[in-house]
């Protein structure tokens, strides 16, 4: 079987049909159980991105970690169902648990997993007050991913080159981070329950999953998560609001999952486009009459997280960095004076 890293490395956007069939086949039970219950649906569909938006290990050995993420990642939402119980808890969770996070990513891979898939599945859980409903969609997102599990270990084994591990921040680094991140969820979640928006985990999980350290180069990078993440809400609030029939949400959620892990290891950063789109039409299933005032708020709510996001995530790191050069270059000034 080719390989995925056997393409370019250059190309904005890889296509590969043998991961879109794998990832037709990770959405086999989230179509077939849609048509009854299109919440429990989504949530298998849910429970299969942390397999197919990361690339599969080459070896079975390595594909122990998909249940473990799945058990992770159902946990994070039950998690935010618990928490939005009690609005100031759940604010001041956003903040801690943002802070814990980007420690755990410094110190390991599952750390960075946590950080990138299960935190932003807590904030979006604010969005289910209803324990039950909670308990159930965090229950499906576990199958599901015990299901993935099961067909990535069936694939065939390949001969990959291990990935390149990112650079190590600092502790002030992680930290700084960390409260960034904290306080950017903690106000999004907070003007949702202020604002009584209808879901708060829809901004405050925008935020979660545009923002990215915003460091030289990585801004650019956090633009384009940014754009793909805003493309991926409003596909999904536009599609609610068109109220279409169930077949077509159906073939959706198919494609996107198929075309996520068939777009793994292009430049350009799209796969948070099919990840926002499914994630979030989970949240909008039953949002009742009025879909263009509902597509509204949808939009409206998105643009929130993706500002607290880029405002957290881009534009006050450089001001950070701006004020120590300068408060640097007024030392260094200093002491060649006194010297």
């Amino acid at each position: 079987m080719n390989d995925r890293r056997s393409a370019p490395v250059d190309r904005p956007i890889q296509w590969h049909w043998t991961f879109f069939v794998l990832g037709a086949v990770y959405a086999v039970p989230a179509m077939i159980v849609m048509p009854f219950s299109p919440t429990a649906g989504l949530a298998l569909a849910v429970g299969v991105i942390p397999v197919a938006a990361f690339d599969l290990p080459g070896y079975r050995r390595g594909r122990r970690i998909i249940p473990l993420v799945g058990l992770l990642s159902a946990v994070g939402f039950l998690t935010g169902s618990l928490l939005t119980q009690v609005p100031l808890l759940a604010v001041c969770a956003m903040f801690a648990l943002a802070v814990g996070c980007t420690w755990w990513a410094r110190q390991a891979r599952a750390g960075a997993l946590a950080l990138a898939v299960v935190f932003p599945l807590t904030g979006i859980a604010l969005s289910y007050r209803d324990l039950a409903e909670g308990a159930l969609i965090a229950v499906l997102m576990l199958a599901g991913s015990l299901y993935a599990w099961g067909v990535a270990m069936l694939w065939p084994e390949r001969q990959v080159d291990p990935p390149a591990r990112p650079p190590t921040p600092t502790r002030q680094e992680a930290l700084t981070y960390g409260a960034l991140l904290g306080m950017a969820a903690a106000i999004a979640a907070l003007l949702g329950y202020v604002l009584e928006l209808e879901h708060v985990g829809w901004a405050t999980g925008t935020v979660l999953l545009v923002m990215r350290p915003g460091r030289e180069q990585l801004v650019l990078r956090g633009v384009g998560r940014a754009a793909s993440v805003v493309a991926g809400a409003f596909a999904a609030a536009y599609l609610a609001g068109l109220d279409p029939p169930a077949a077509v949400t159906i073939a959706t959620v198919g494609l996107a999952i198929a075309a996520l892990a068939a777009t793994q290891g292009s430049r350009w950063y799209i796969a948070p486009a099919f990840t926002t789109y499914l994630a979030l039409t989970l949240i909008l299933q039953g949002i009742g009459e009025r879909p263009g005032l509902r597509f509204a708020e949808r939009a409206l709510e998105t643009l929130i997280g993706v500002a607290l996001a880029l405002l957290f995530g881009a534009v006050i790191p450089i001001l950070i960095r701006a004020a120590r050069t300068a408060s640097q270059k007024q030392v260094s000034d200093g002491q060649g004076s006194g010297a």
